[in-house]
């Protein structure tokens, strides 16, 4: 199994601060005192050493952001802009459409006078059939007339 260097830092640290056992001359606390003296200047480092590496990865982080935010205002930017876009689109439609509705309403409604008007005057129309009818038979009788005259012997 591999050691991190943070495992392999903590070994050493503790290898290094082992109490002799045939130390005549140093006493126990001195050579605890000299051990956690040795932890704190290395531990400082390496808390100096994580600081960096977050600090490093902190500013990745944002310019990842910045450039996320920057992506996503150009985006948004062009989605308003094609939304505008579509709006003037729709609201030119729209306008023709209306200008067409009004042209085939008041076409219709000529339309429908017209009829109204033809209508009214159909109505005078059955008595003008009946008075060509009258006059029809008149002419038929007259012709008959006619021709008796003229072939009369």
């Amino acid at each position: 199994m591999e050691q991190s260097p943070a495992d392999s830092s903590t070994t050493s640290i503790e290898t290094e601060c082992q109490i002799p056992a045939t130390s005549p001359n140093s006493t126990t606390s001195s050579v605890i005192e000299d051990c956690t003296k040795t932890q704190s200047s290395l531990s400082q480092a390496q808390i100096l050493k994580a600081i960096e590496v977050v600090e490093k990865d902190s500013l990745a982080m944002a310019e990842s952001f910045t450039s996320l935010f920057a992506s996503l205002r150009s985006v948004l930017s062009e989605v308003t802009s094609n939304s505008i876009d579509h709006m003037h689109c729709f609201n030119d439609a729209a306008g023709r459409l209306q200008e067409s509705v009004l042209d085939a309403a008041t076409k219709g409604n000529r339309y429908i006078n017209s009829s109204l008007r033809l209508n009214q005057e159909m109505k005078g129309m059955d008595n003008l059939a009946a008075q060509l009818k009258v006059l029809r038979k008149n002419v038929d009788e007259l012709d008959l007339a006619v021709n008796k005259l003229l072939n009369f012997p």
